[in-house]
């Protein structure tokens, strides 16, 4: 996507001397623009763990890329590559691509020589990156029917209206996003869309990130409380709902940020198209039950108690928001059953949210 008129990616590498993995550094966004240069594995395992990079399909791709840095630091000794794995894999527990990516890796350098490692893993991280991009474009060209068929329903020139929820957009994938991709792929195509964005506590990736981004795309948006998509739905304002997820079990359950159940039993309520896009990458092969099984992160409470925001004077500030004393929760996600959901919108096309819709598109697994 375009940032000033000119093509970025969340995260790319760099061979011009030091080796690098640089980032859009995402902590700034929307008062700053700002790339940010990982020269360690240690210094990516920062940037992932601290939120400089979000998202599942962006840290996948990084710690890809922070593989690559790894093939280097461990200078042969495969003990310390796979120290260095675990110790990214180690720094968000809940989206799979993370471990998916730093597995990849490993596989791939297991069947060559140590000294071809290097040269090796940046292969293997610009494939992942790049597959990841590709994999969010054709997510977008499955989804675009499904907003077509709305469209279709509507007045001519009346938008059809999409509710989401966090940032499941470019910034955390590679390129295009994957609950975006269908809303971006539909506005390029000249159907009329209006996104109901919410700010998404308690780092507000909807209102700081999604509405950048589609700001940046000319996309009509409305950023609201997290606690009024209900409403909107009794009132016939949301046509239908597209969440990115960062967790999805091979039954269809969906690890997302937390709010994304309660968006999931107002629309199941309201008689509202509950779609979930994701890369195949996303895929827990492994777990059958996302309520019981899929680890939560739980955060700092002080992302829950401190917000951030530009004062007047131009410069960014931290304040309290909450009662000093009282104790905070901060759980980043939560796991929505699949009975809620109406379909998922994968590379692949589009299925239904169960062990048997996912194995037609996925027979092996993913594989």
């Amino acid at each position: 996507m375009k940032v000033g008129g000119r093509q970025y990616v969340t995260v790319w590498g760099s061979r011009e001397g030091v080796p690098e993995v640089r980032v859009i550094d995402q902590r700034k966004l929307p008062f700053a623009f700002e790339i940010e240069s990982l020269t360690t594995v240690g210094a990516v395992a920062i940037a992932i763990r601290d939120m400089h990079v979000r998202g599942a399909g962006c840290i996948g791709a990084t710690a890809g890329y922070g593989m690559w840095l790894a093939a280097g630091e461990c200078r042969g000794s495969e003990e310390r590559l796979r120290e260095l794995a675990a110790q990214l894999t180690a720094t968000r527990p809940t989206a799979t691509n993370l471990a998916w990516a730093v597995a990849r890796q490993l596989r791939a350098l297991s069947a060559h020589d140590a000294s071809r490692w290097p040269e090796i893993a940046w292969r293997e991280a610009e494939a992942i990156a790049a597959e990841d991009a590709e994999w969010c474009r054709r997510i977008g060209e499955h989804g675009l029917p499904l907003i077509r068929e709305v469209a279709a329903r509507k007045a001519p020139g009346e938008p059809v209206n999409i509710l989401t929820h966090c940032n499941a957009g470019w910034l955390a994938f590679t390129d295009w996003g994957s609950a975006t991709a269908p809303i971006y792929t539909a506005h390029r195509a000249g159907v009329a869309v209006h996104v109901w964005v919410d700010e998404t506590r308690p780092r507000n990736q909807g209102a700081r990130l999604t509405a950048w981004e589609l700001a940046g795309e000319g996309v009509p948006h409305t950023v609201i409380a997290d606690n009024l998509g209900g409403h909107l739905m009794q009132k016939g304002e949301v046509d239908m709902v597209i969440t990115g997820t960062d967790r999805t079990t091979y039954t269809g359950d969906v690890a997302n940020k937390v709010g994304t159940y309660l968006k999931a039993l107002a629309a199941k309520d309201n008689d509202v198209p509950f779609y979930v896009a994701l890369p195949s990458s996303t895929f827990d092969w492994e777990t059958a039950d996302g309520v019981a099984d899929i680890p939560i992160e739980e955060r700092d409470g002080g992302e829950v108690s401190r917000v951030e925001g530009m004062l007047a004077s131009g410069e960014l500030a931290e304040v309290d928001i909450v009662n000093p004393g009282s104790a905070t929760a901060n759980y980043a996600f939560d796991v929505t059953p699949a009975r809620l959901v109406t379909a998922l919108i994968t590379e692949r096309g589009i299925c239904q949210a169960s062990r048997e819709g996912i194995a037609e598109l996925f027979p092996r697994g993913g594989g």
